[in-house]
């Protein structure tokens, strides 16, 4: 089992920034890579950015793709999403997800990130 605890969302001003953690538990040397989702109200659940454990490369949405940089902390098993140039668009609750190498199968509660226009 893997558990996963995000933290660092909040109210943010257009333009402003926020790091979001995903802190990691149980059997994380199993996780191949760490997403990062998020759901606005009334819309589907999107991708935005997944990190992989081994080689550390990254994967981003076009939405997203110069604003957001997913970093990971091996010694820490956390996960990083540090987003700059926020948008009221961005407004949604975010989740990381860990995938075994079969999908994501483990998901954090998730945090919420509000920008104000």
């Amino acid at each position: 089992q893997v558990q996963l605890v995000e933290s660092g969302g909040g109210l943010v001003q257009a333009g402003g920034s926020l790091r979001l953690s995903c802190a990691a538990s149980g059997r994380t040397f199993s996780i191949y890579r760490t997403g990062w989702f998020r759901q606005a109200p009334g819309k589907e659940r999107e991708f935005v950015a997944a990190i992989r454990w081994s080689g550390g490369s990254t994967y981003y949405a076009d939405s997203v793709k110069g604003r957001f940089t997913i970093s990971r902390d091996n010694a820490k098993n956390t996960v990083y999403l540090q987003m700059n140039s926020l948008k009221p668009e961005d407004t949604a609750v975010y989740y990381c997800a860990g995938d075994l190498g079969i999908g994501y199968l483990y998901w954090g509660q998730g945090t919420q990130v509000t920008v104000s226009s």
